[in-house]
C-alpha cells in the first residue's frame, strides 16, 4: 500500500508492488530503502531495476523502515522521493548565462546533516548563488527536512546531484570556473578576490573536504579562528564565505 503521509524525512511509497511500479514509471526517486535480511522475489526485481536506473539503494533496520513508513505495511521496501527535482551542473551554468552573470556555485562535499544543507541553500539563494552541487552518496538529499530548513529557498535554487565531486570540479574548471575549497590550512579568505566565475567547496561536518577534492581546487581559503575551538558549523562557514564572495563580486 502507499503511505500518503509525509514523514520527517521525505515523501515515501512503501510496499513491494507500489515500489516496483514507482521504479518502473521512470519517476525521479531519491533512494530505495530495503530492510536488513529482505531478499528474493519482487525485491530482487526492484533492486535490479534500481541498479539499472542508478538509484541509490540503502539497507536499513526493519525498525527504521517502520518509522519511515509510519507503521504502514512496507513488506521490507520503500522508496523516497526528493522534495525538488535535481538539476545538472550544465543547467546551473545556464542559469548564470541567462542572468548575464559570472557563475557562482556552491559545492557541498558530503554535507550529511539535512539542517546544514537546508541552511546552506537558504543563504545561497539570498546571496545570488546560481546553484548547488551535492554528491549522490554520503550526503543529505533533498528531503523534507532540507526543504523545511531552507524555508522556501529550495523552490528557487537549482541543486545538482553528481556521482563524483572531483570529476565535477574538473568539468567546472573546463568551463572557466575557479574553484575555492574551504579548509583550516588555507589562505585568509578576506585576501581572496571572488569577482570571477567561482565555486566554493564546503566540506563534511567532521572531516572537511576530501583529500582528492582539495587537490582539485585552485585555491584553499580559511576563516580566522580566535577562540579555543578550531572549526565552525558547515552552514555558518559557508554563509560567511558566500557573503564575502558577494561583497567582492559587487565591489562593496
Amino acid at each position: 500500500m502507499e503511505n500518503k503521509n509525509r514523514d520527517s524525512q521525505s515523501n515515501i511509497i512503501c510496499g513491494r508492488n507500489p515500489v516496483l511500479e514507482a521504479v518502473r514509471s521512470g519517476r525521479e526517486i531519491d533512494r530505495l530503502l530495503v530492510a536488513h535480511g529482505v531478499s528474493g522475489g519482487s525485491v530482487t526485481a526492484i533492486i535490479a531495476k534500481c541498479n539499472q536506473r542508478g538509484i541509490l539503494i540503502k539497507e536499513v533496520s526493519p525498525q527504521k523502515l517502520d518509522y519511515y513508513c509510519a507503521g504502514a505495511n512496507h513488506q521490507g521496501v520503500a522508496v523516497m522521493f526528493a522534495s525538488q527535482e535535481y538539476s545538472t551542473p550544465e543547467e546551473i551554468l545556464a542559469v548564470a548565462k541567462e542572468r548575464g552573470e559570472q557563475p557562482f556555485i556552491i559545492v557541498c562535499d558530503e554535507i550529511e546533516d539535512p539542517h546544514n544543507l537546508g541552511a546552506i541553500i537558504r543563504t545561497a539563494e539570498a546571496c545570488g548563488v546560481h546553484g548547488i552541487i551535492i554528491p549522490k552518496r554520503r550526503s543529505a538529499s533533498l528531503n523534507a527536512t532540507v526543504a523545511k530548513s531552507a524555508s522556501g529557498a529550495l523552490e528557487y535554487m537549482k541543486v545538482a546531484r553528481v556521482t563524483n565531486i572531483p570529476n565535477t570540479i574538473d568539468f567546472l574548471k573546463s568551463q572557466g570556473v575557479w574553484v575555492f575549497g574551504a579548509d583550516m590550512d588555507g589562505e585568509d579568505y578576506a585576501s581572496v578576490d571572488f569577482d570571477m566565475p567561482c565555486a566554493l567547496v564546503i566540506g563534511n561536518e567532521g572531516k572537511g573536504i576530501g583529500t582528492l577534492t582539495a587537490k582539485k581546487c585552485d585555491r584553499i581559503v580559511s576563516l580566522p579562528m580566535c577562540g579555543k575551538i578550531n572549526s565552525l558549523n558547515a552552514s555558518v562557514a559557508a554563509g560567511v564565505l558566500m557573503y564575502e564572495a558577494l561583497r567582492k563580486r559587487r565591489k562593496l
